[in-house]
């Protein structure tokens, strides 16, 4: 009954349309799993998978699950859920605007720089004018505090005239002499002290030197007033043409009168703040004295017979 012929199956199979070959499943898995991701390029699932056995045991399922809109609903799902796991969203932001935020970040920080710069330049240079303009200032102030100088007097201790010969040996006249010189020293200034001395002390006869000495360096405090003694000798000293005129009672002759002139220059050095600011005086002076050998021993006064420059 339940035979038919190989016509009737022939007609049969022409009659009856023909079915469309079943689609292939794809499934998107984590980018983190490589091999599934490989397996899924080609249309298969693991083995193992739920999907796998879940085909096996309800073919009708399967049927639905490959259709076209089950496949891209369940594609865009897992897509969606690998992209949450994976923090896709989260890096795409971040790398679309991270060169962005990586200039910002690098021009704060360079502005913060530069700004750091200006800031330390600005007080450096200012700390110097400032510094510059205080220094000043004190410079200012200590020349107003000029020390001064008096030469009080001078004493001819010894005068001697005597025949004799230079180092070359030419004959001439030799004259010897020892004098005392008393100067007044004073420092008004009221907030430093000053370094003294000063260039040898000579005394001239006419354009030759007789007779020097040096005067020994000190230190004068704040308003300190003080008494210089300084020696000036000459011993044998040629005077030759210009001593014609000289005489000397230990040779039978009048007792002489000579004229001398002492010059020298005083020089005080002040550090006003330490060796950052200095200060420097210089006084020369200028004093026209006479010797009389007969009053030898007794202190000139010099005080109206100098001048001060």
């Amino acid at each position: 009954m339940h035979r038919q012929s190989d016509s009737d199956l022939t007609s049969l199979a022409a009659s009856s349309p023909p079915r469309s070959p079943r689609r292939p499943v794809y499934y998107v898995m984590s980018p983190s799993n490589l091999d599934n991701e490989k397996l899924s390029i080609f249309g298969l699932s693991p083995a193992g998978s739920p999907v796998h056995q879940h085909y096996h045991q309800h073919p009708t399922h399967h049927r639905y699950a490959s259709s076209p809109i089950h496949h891209s609903r369940e594609s865009s799902t897992t897509r969606f859920s690998a992209s949450l796991r994976n923090g896709y969203w989260r890096k795409v932001p971040q790398e679309i605007h991270g060169g962005d935020q990586e200039d910002v970040e690098k021009e704060e920080e360079e502005e913060e720089r530069w700004g750091f710069r200006f800031y330390a330049v600005m007080f450096v240079v200012g700390f110097f004018l400032l510094f510059s303009l205080f220094s000043i200032i004190l410079w200012g102030a200590s020349k107003a505090y000029e020390p001064k100088i008096s030469i009080k007097s001078l004493v001819f201790e010894r005068y001697n005239i005597q025949a004799g010969m230079d180092f070359t040996g030419v004959p001439t006249k030799m004259i010897s002499i020892n004098s005392t010189v008393k100067m007044r020293f004073k420092n008004p200034a009221t907030f430093f002290g000053v370094h003294v001395s000063s260039t040898p002390l000579q005394l001239f006869y006419y354009d030759l030197v007789i007779a020097s000495g040096h005067m020994k360096e000190f230190y004068a405090s704040r308003k300190n007033e003080r008494l210089v003694t300084t020696v000036v000798l000459g011993k044998e000293v040629p005077v030759y043409g210009g001593g014609a005129t000289l005489t000397s009672h230990n040779n039978g002759e009048p007792p002489a009168v000579v004229p001398f002139k002492l010059t020298f220059v005083v020089r005080a050095r002040a550090n006003v703040l330490g060796r950052l600011v200095r200060s420097k005086f210089y006084r020369a002076v200028r004093c026209s004295v006479s010797l009389h050998e007969s009053r030898l021993g007794r202190p000139v006064d010099l005080r109206r017979a100098c001048e001060y420059d």
